[in-house]
């Protein structure tokens, strides 16, 4: 079983850009895989894909705002009050597992199992666990 964090607000894979007949990732996407990729090395390690089937499970925290009330705020926390903001949960499920392709797994097509799921916490991060499957 594999597991990471990837600090930081939650963010999905933005739509691919087009100039005439070349297509390309938007920057800010790039950029985002780039820290996962990062992040995945820096906590686990380089080790050999997984080549068989994968169950992955992505767990989405975001910063409670500032001005909520005491209640609120605990409310949030113990998951009375979903997290339904943007982005959507199959974007940042699709730049997170794009990102891995190679790393973790030869190939998210690997990925038999996926649990994705947001909600509130005291910081923002995102929670990876994989695992063969």
């Amino acid at each position: 079983m594999i597991k990471f964090t990837i600090p930081g607000k939650p963010k999905g894979k933005g739509r691919p850009r087009f100039t005439g007949k070349r297509t390309y990732t938007p920057k800010a996407t790039a950029d985002y895989e780039k820290m996962i990729r990062c992040e995945y090395i820096r906590q686990v390690g380089k080790h050999d894909p997984i080549q068989g089937p994968v169950k992955a499970e992505i767990s989405c925290f975001y910063q409670i705002p500032k001005g909520d009330s005491k209640a609120k705020r605990k409310a949030k926390v113990a998951g009375e009050i979903p997290a339904t903001g943007k982005p959507d949960l199959d974007n940042i499920a699709k730049a997170v597992l794009d990102s891995l392709n190679g790393l973790a797994f030869e190939d998210d097509a690997q990925v038999v199992s996926l649990l994705v799921t947001k909600r509130y916490a005291e910081v923002s991060k995102i929670d990876v666990t994989i695992q063969e499957g």
